[in-house]
């Protein structure tokens, strides 16, 4: 049930090859398995798969006709802006954000589109969002922030961006793992290279000596 970190109190990481809750959510609705679903509901359910498909202009219809659609949740909480970022379609993420959808919105276990992005290592989707002051440390019930996501699947240049940005590299997974621990644990190296190259930076600069008046 969970894709994240949980490990039940033990101390193990989750790898990479971990299935990805949303990814089978999606696949289920393209087979039409949701066809008791009222017409209201399936309307708004279009929205969702439009945006993670990156069917642009289909959405942007969709979008015309109805009032608020571009902020409205699905059954987990995940609004259009969230779908798009998790399949990191960039072009409909930018076109969401100019119609006004809210990127600080969180579904029901905290999931944002931040988390989403990073855990499939769209740096370009990252790099929008953080414009929008989005919080870059946030902590969703499955235990990881995006720098965590962005860790375990091992994409080093969304690391980067992240850490660019001030992602704080002490906060813990639920199994007890920082963003160092769990990169050493499933053996990323460039990730690990990453991670100690900021901290020496950080370092560095806690050392500069100030002026003299």
């Amino acid at each position: 049930e969970n894709w994240a970190f949980r490990a039940g109190g033990q101390r193990r990481p989750w790898g990479a090859g971990s299935s990805l809750k949303h990814s089978t959510t999606l696949t289920n609705r393209q087979r039409g398995n949701e066809v008791s679903a009222l017409p209201a509901t399936l309307d708004s359910l279009s929205i969702h798969q439009l945006a993670a498909q990156g069917e642009l202009d289909q959405l942007k219809e969709h979008l015309r006709k109805g009032d608020n659609l571009v902020n409205k949740p699905d059954e987990r909480g995940f609004t259009p802006l969230i779908w798009a970022s998790a399949f990191g379609e960039i072009e409909t993420v930018r076109f969401l954000l100019e119609w006004g959808a809210d990127p600080h919105i969180l579904a029901k276990e905290r999931e944002s589109a931040l988390s989403l992005a990073s855990t499939g290592g769209y740096t370009d989707i990252v790099g929008l969002l953080l414009e929008r002051d989005v919080d870059i440390n946030i902590y969703d019930w499955n235990g990881g922030t995006p720098l965590l996501y962005a860790v375990r699947g091992n994409h080093v240049k969304c690391v980067e961006a992240l850490l660019a940005r001030g992602a704080d590299l002490t906060t813990e997974a639920d199994s007890g793992y920082t963003p160092m621990d769990l990169a050493v644990a499933l053996g990323y190296r460039k990730v690990q290279q990453v991670i100690e190259n900021h901290i020496l930076k950080l370092f560095q600069s806690n050392l500069v000596p100030a002026d003299p008046e």
